[in-house]
């Protein structure tokens, strides 16, 4: 191939990208004028020209994000067909672009007519003769990568560059995952293009782009049904913040920004918990026993709260010894969730102290002026309070940090060491990542808090709620009735109503707790599903109970399955050292084909006797050798004593910021670090173009399901992979 023939290309392929961009800068001018137009509606002084304000704002304001994030590469592929089927090309990007005309400029990837540049090959080119993939900078294309799918057509299209796929695997990695939406495969696009209803499962081992093609499906799913998705909302659960942050910029990139990402630890509204508990403790927490235990705890008396009442009313002595509260508390349970009965707590006392009044001075003052008493008496409003207070499930939470109460409630369901285990944890201070399902268990067990509305507020304010209207029917009743002596409570800052979700996408699936299945299941009772895993990586020691959980969650759905069977992540020969080690410790692994080879073996070095030089003189080795990140994958208990030695290297500085950034890659040599020190969790889903495992017995060791793990670990390189015995 000469290089004028390429430099020809480039510049024809320019000169239709000039003219898409300069129809997306026309759309990107339409929508802020239609935000200037919004704002100038705002100005009217009517209720009419402010709701118009807003819609015209938001739509505008929704446009001009996915046009400015479609700017990066948005023109990627061209398609020439056999002259029968269409004579012109077909150009396909991140969004679809036409002009002044309406004619088509650009056709949107996730368009059923995009559908053959994904589907085709040379077995069944369907009609295309030449697929064409351009690589730019910004707004300038720097290269093109062509494949001949149709030899026996009579064609004189030049044919340039050595695949469009190889040049994507060969790039150089940054610290944020990137769209493939230029080069899906085959196998990768079926799953992308699923039934929208249901189950879609997408397995396969690592480095098959798992990952990636479940979130483009989240892109295609929003752009075929936009009112579903988008009104429903679009969940994406993973493992970590690390993991999120890494795949944060691909929605965005499709043109899509109306996603909830979520890592375990953020799943919960108003809640973030980024450490993990101890192997021990964790596998507690995440049993399914536990929902046993935390349904026990809030059906439980309040810690500290009183146990009986006693009033002097007209001659009356009024007591509430713990028998009568007891069924009180028991008739209240029986009605629904705990927070739920408030409204009824008062009139549930009143009842039953009114009983008691059998005397002619307090019968003749009758039931209307007992209760205005009770209510206006300071005791009895402190005890009902007390006695039924608000609850939060972090109070509830914390119930169980007091031995004594694990022990009584915890019989049967957790063993005198587990206790011991949980409650040192629990001690600690913040939450783990682990407690955030628990927390989400006791928010359902206790529901929250019922709210006033304005409307309610209205008529009680103007005295129709009083007399012949039952209270105790309505959905939101007074503040009086509920709140004795016009103490009000605070509203939770995410409501149980909140949780449902159109669709739930959940990443590294086999990672799973039992009690993360039921979270994430309740966000998706009424969703479609995307969920991806490979069991072989799996950090949950009860593969069983992790799987009955899950169908659990996805009851009565339908399942669609698909696996992937190409690893485009490690070269061939990372992946069958890693693939060696899965099969000598018995892992049960799905080995993909590697596709890529680049002559750099797996380098073991160790026994390693002066750890802290080994890790130093590796690290400056494998900086020196790749364009990219770096990752320094330590066990748990050496994290802090790793990062120590690079904080005190004059050197390391120097490493970190020396990515040599290809005209064509993302690599920065500034702003985000280049190389990270992680343990073997965190670098689940994560890809680095060098790796350098220190200590890996340690982390084998570190779990009942350290194997796992460290063969994860072994499948996150590239390009070089170092092993520090």
């Amino acid at each position: 191939m000469s290089e004028e023939l390429e430099t020809r290309e480039i510049a024809a392929e320019q000169e239709y990208v000039d003219e898409v961009y300069v129809q997306l800068d026309a759309s990107t001018q339409n929508a802020r004028a239609l935000a200037a137009e919004g704002h100038s509606r705002g100005k009217l002084e009517h209720e009419g020209g402010l709701v118009e304000r807003d819609a015209m704002v938001f739509q505008a304001a929704k446009r001009i994000a996915q046009l400015d994030a479609a700017h990066e590469g948005l023109v990627f592929g061209r398609l020439d067909l056999d002259p029968e089927i269409d004579v012109l090309p077909r150009y396909i990007g991140r969004i679809g672009v036409r002009n002044a005309e309406r004619d088509v400029l650009l056709i949107d990837w996730r368009a059923p007519a995009a559908g053959v540049f994904y589907q085709a090959t040379a077995a069944t080119p369907q009609g295309v003769v030449r697929r064409r993939v351009l690589r730019s900078l910004h707004r300038t294309v720097i290269g093109v990568e062509d494949e001949l799918l149709d030899d026996q057509a009579e064609t004189e299209l030049p044919i340039v560059g050595e695949g469009a796929l190889m040049a994507q695997l060969s790039r150089a990695r940054d610290r944020s995952m990137h769209s493939i939406v230029a080069t899906i495969q085959a196998e990768q696009d079926q799953a992308i293009r699923a039934p929208g209803k249901g189950v879609v499962s997408i397995s396969g081992g690592p480095g098959t782009g798992k990952t990636v093609v479940a979130l483009h499906r989240a892109a295609f799913l929003l752009y075929n049904d936009r009112r579903r998705y988008e009104g429903g909302g679009v969940l994406v659960v993973g493992p970590s913040g690390v993991f999120m942050r890494y795949i944060e910029r691909v929605l965005p990139s499709l043109g899509e920004t109306a996603v909830a990402l979520r890592s375990l630890g953020e799943v919960v509204g108003g809640v973030r918990a980024s450490r993990h508990d101890e192997p021990a403790v964790a596998d507690i927490k995440g049993a399914t026993r536990m929902a046993e235990l935390l349904r026990r705890t809030s059906r439980q008396h309040a810690p500290g709260a009183p146990t009986s009442f006693r009033i002097y009313w007209f001659d009356e002595t009024i007591v509430l010894d713990p028998g009568v509260l007891g069924r009180l508390r028991r008739q209240l349970m029986s009605q629904g969730r705990r927070n739920r009965q408030l409204p009824r707590v008062a009139r549930t006392l009143l009842d039953a102290m009114w009983r008691q009044v059998k005397g002619e001075r307090g019968r003749d003052r009758g039931r209307d002026a007992f209760d205005d008493d009770m209510l206006s008496h300071d005791g009895f409003v402190e005890f009902a309070t007390q006695w039924w207070p608000p609850l939060d499930a972090l109070t509830v939470l914390r119930w169980l940090r007091e031995p004594e109460f694990l022990s009584r409630i915890g019989e049967g369901v957790v063993t005198r060491e587990e206790q011991l285990l949980l409650t040192k944890s629990w001690g600690a201070g913040d939450l783990s990542i682990e407690d955030v399902p628990l927390l989400d268990e006791l928010r359902y067990a206790i529901g929250d808090v019922p709210q006033r509305t304005d409307d309610e507020r209205d008529l009680d304010d103007s005295g129709l709620l009083e007399g012949g209207v039952d209270l105790q029917e309505l959905t939101t009743v007074s503040e009086r009735d509920y709140a004795p002596g016009g103490l009000s409570w605070s509203a939770p800052t995410h409501r149980i109503e909140d949780d449902g979700y159109a669709h739930v996408l959940i990443d590294e699936a086999q990672d799973l707790t039992p009690m993360q299945w039921r979270m994430v299941g309740r966000r998706g009772r009424a969703a479609s599903w995307t969920i991806v895993g490979d069991l072989a990586q799996s950090s949950w020691p009860d593969a069983p109970e992790a799987a009955a959980a899950r169908a659990e969650a996805l009851e009565g759905k339908e399942l669609h399955e698909f696996h992937l069977s190409t690893n485009y992540r490690n070269s061939a020969e990372i992946y069958s050292f890693a693939a060696a080690y899965a099969g000598r410790v018995g892992l049960d692994a799905d080995l993909p084909d590697a596709v890529r080879r680049t002559g750099e073996e797996p380098q073991v070095i160790g026994p390693v006797d002066d750890l802290e030089a080994a890790v130093r003189a590796a690290v400056a080795e494998t900086s020196g050798r790749v364009e990219g990140t770096v990752g320094i994958v330590v066990p748990v208990a050496r994290r802090s004593e790793v990062n120590a030695w690079l904080a005190s290297w004059p050197e390391f500085a120097e490493h970190a910021a020396g990515a040599r950034a290809a005209v064509d890659s993302s690599v920065t040599p500034s702003g985000e670090d280049r190389i990270v020190v992680l343990t073997g969790l965190d670098t689940k889903g994560l890809e680095f173009d060098g790796i350098v495992v220190v200590r890996p017995q340690e982390i084998e060791d570190e779990s009942a399901t350290g194997r796992s793990t460290l063969y994860v670990v072994l499948t996150r390189a590239t390009q070089l992979l170092t092993i520090l015995s």
